[in-house]
Parts: C-alpha cells; structure tokens; sequence
C-alpha cells in the first residue's frame, strides 16, 4: 500500500477531522502511488491517520475516507451511502405532505457524507452523478452498483463537468451511463411545485437543490410586495414569490434557454401570468430597478464568483458593486436577499460587503435572517470550507 508521511506542523487539521491533505502537508510519498489509488496516510512518527485517494495533479493531492487502517473498498461504498439515503429519510426526504412534496433533494454531498469527489442528486426516478476526483472514477462502478441496490432509479446520469474531469486527468462520460437512453429530462417536485428541466440545460446536476430552504422564506415574505429576481436561472425564487401572493414579479437572467424553461414550468404550475420572464443583464436591470423606483423585495443570488482563495479579492470587490446596486434597485424600508455560493467567501465576508454596498448606495441595511445550504448538504465540525452557500435577508432604507 502506498503511503503518504506528513509534514511536521501539518498533522493536527487531519488528525482532528479536516477530509483533505494539502500539498503543502507532504512530506513524502513512498511506494509507487498513481492516480487514483488508495493510499495510507501516516503522521512523521509513522502512525496512521487513515486512509484516502490520491490525486498527483491537485493542490489536495489526498482526500481522507477512514481515520484507520481500513480498506476504501465496495463494502465502504455501500454503507456510506446506504447510510447517507437513512439521513435523508430522518431528514423527511422525499416529503409527502399535501402541498409540500418535494422528490428532489442531495442524496449524497462528497465530504458531508464520508464520500469526497462524490455528488449525487435524486430528482424523482432519476439519480444524477459528478464524479469529482480520478479516485471516485475509477470506481464509479462500485458506486452505480450500489446507487442501483438502493434505489432502483429509472437512470443514472453523468453530469460531471469536463473542466473538473480534465484537471483530474480522466474523460467524463456525459448523459445516461445506467438505465433508460430515452431520458431527456428531469421530472421532479420540490416544495409542491412541479419542474421540468431538460439535461441539456447544464447547471450543476441540473438545479439548485442547495436554495430549497431560502426559497420557502422568499414565499413567507413575498405577500403584496413587488418582487425583482436577478439571476433567477429558471426562475425557482420567482415561483415561490408568486405562490406567496406577490403583486409583481419581474425575473430577469441573460440566458434565454433558462428563461424558456422557467416560463414553461411556470406555466405547468399555474404562475405564468404573475411572472415576467425577462432577457437582459441582471447588473443592468437592477439599475433599471433604481431608477423606476424600486422594488420591495430583491432577490441578487449570483453564479459564484470566487471559485479559489486566490480569487477572492478580485471577487468580494464585485460583491459589493453587486451589493450597492441591489440596495438601489430595493425601495427603502423593502428587502434584499444576497447569497454567495463561493466557499472562500465566509459569512462575515458577506456581511462586511452589504454593508460597504449598502454605504456606497447611500442606504443601510439590517440583517435579519441567514440562510445556509439544506440539511441534504451536510458539513463535517472539521471542514469550515463545507459550508459553501450563505445568504442575508435584510431591509433597506435610506440613511
């Protein structure tokens, strides 16, 4: 068995939990590991750690599965993610009460369930896959196996962006690799609405299951009020704020696809006539917003925009250009909801950002609730880079 020894000083973050080992941490590898393989990863004492997979070409060249000296093997597979199915039924998913049924949900998140480099999705008979790390696809077998056991979906799909694939070093397989070769399309509930989402549409896995939480406190808050959903993809908040009772709904995204789609969902669960489906920049119409007066509720939930540490900075300047046009477009005393999806941007990171934006706009905001990913995205104690989505709800007035 190959191993990877640690660096003197690099040991504790493993030792206490964290899932990854950082280049920096190596002190050697011995054996003959390549990519892919299961390694033993030990401290410089020699004691063992654990064990994980090894990628050569990563700035985290191992991620951790055991914290002993077990095999990564079929049986590991199977009981993590049986295990992972069990949490999400304590969970309640799939949901089944009138009105709020939901058949779609993250039925296994990487690090939160044991499984690095693993994503699986269920979107009612149909489990979608992103294969994350050269180890997990060496194994995607083993994995289907066990997806198949446990669920008997209509189809697997791969959805395993070719950019993560290619920095891995393997080719990603696209589309239907298990079960039915007719599937064009995600047929699903969430939250009682009825979606309908063609494959090629290529966002994630297919949708942002992670928003399911915000979307029913867009709902709550959406009575009476003039609703701007910037960034709206297929127009899920939009949706919720027109079941809510919104007067008006304004969705506004750059990509027409997403919005024929959003309009067609809408239709099929009786909104399309309070929502408008708008092409343009979403920078731009939250100007226009501003300067029509505004609207009492403004939902700004952006594509990530830090994708690494290093981008960070670069990232955060355009949160608070984001920030400060959002606080113009919301009327005073109206609200604003802001979300990040970018790890490496953390929640106070967030909040200093309204606030810069806020104060650039001549306005202020009053966080008063905070939203984060769903409970079927779980995040280890020892793993602060799990907690990826962040959302304010604030109100907005004038200084």
């Amino acid at each position: 068995m190959p191993t990877v020894t640690l660096k003197q000083g690099h040991v504790r973050p493993v030792w206490s939990g964290h899932p990854w080992v950082f280049a920096q941490a190596v002190a050697r590898i011995e054996g003959g590991a390549v990519a892919g393989d299961e390694v033993v990863v030990t401290d410089p004492y020699g004691s063992v750690l654990g064990r994980g997979l090894y990628t050569p070409r990563s700035a985290i060249p191992v991620r951790m599965y055991t914290r002993e000296d077990r095999p990564i093997d079929a049986a590991l597979f199977r009981h993590r993610i049986e295990r992972a199915i069990a949490h999400r039924r304590e969970l309640g998913l799939p949901g089944r009460a009138p009105g709020h049924e939901t058949d779609a949900f993250r039925l296994i998140h990487a690090e939160g369930d044991g499984l690095p480099g693993l994503i699986v999705d269920l979107f009612g008979d149909t489990v979608v896959v992103q294969l994350g790390t050269i180890g997990v696809k060496r194994r995607e077998g083993v994995i289907f196996d066990a997806l198949q056991a446990a669920l008997s979906p209509r189809a697997i799909v791969d959805r395993t962006p070719e950019s993560l694939a290619k920095l891995e070093g393997f080719t990603a397989d696209s589309g239907v690799v298990r079960g039915d070769p007719g599937l064009d399309r995600l047929r699903f509930v969430e939250r009682g609405l009825r979606y309908t989402i063609p494959l090629a549409l290529g966002h994630k896995t297919g949708f942002y299951l992670d928003q399911r939480t915000l979307r029913t406190r867009v709902e709550q808050l959406a009575p009476n009020r003039r609703v701007l959903d910037a960034f709206c993809f297929v127009g899920t908040f939009a949706m919720a704020a027109a079941r809510g009772g919104a007067s008006e709904v304004l969705a506004i995204d750059e990509s027409a696809t997403a919005l024929e789609v959003g309009a067609e969902c809408a239709r099929e669960n009786g909104l399309l006539d309070r929502i408008r489906f708008t092409r343009d920049d979403a920078r731009k119409a939250l100007q226009s917003a501003s300067r029509e007066g505004g609207f009492d509720l403004v939902l700004c939930d952006p594509p990530k925009l830090a994708g690494t540490r290093a981008s960070k900075d670069a990232a955060l300047t355009a949160y608070r250009r984001l920030a400060a046009g959002a606080c113009r477009a919301t009327r005073p005393g109206g609200i604003l909801v802001l979300c990040s999806c970018s790890s490496a941007v953390s929640l106070d990171d967030l909040t200093r950002v309204l606030a810069l934006g806020a104060r650039d706009a001549r306005m202020q905001a009053a966080v008063f609730d905070r939203h984060f990913q769903g409970g079927d995205h779980p995040v280890p104690a020892a793993f602060p880079e799990g907690l990826y989505l962040k959302s304010l709800i604030a109100r907005v007035d004038a200084l």
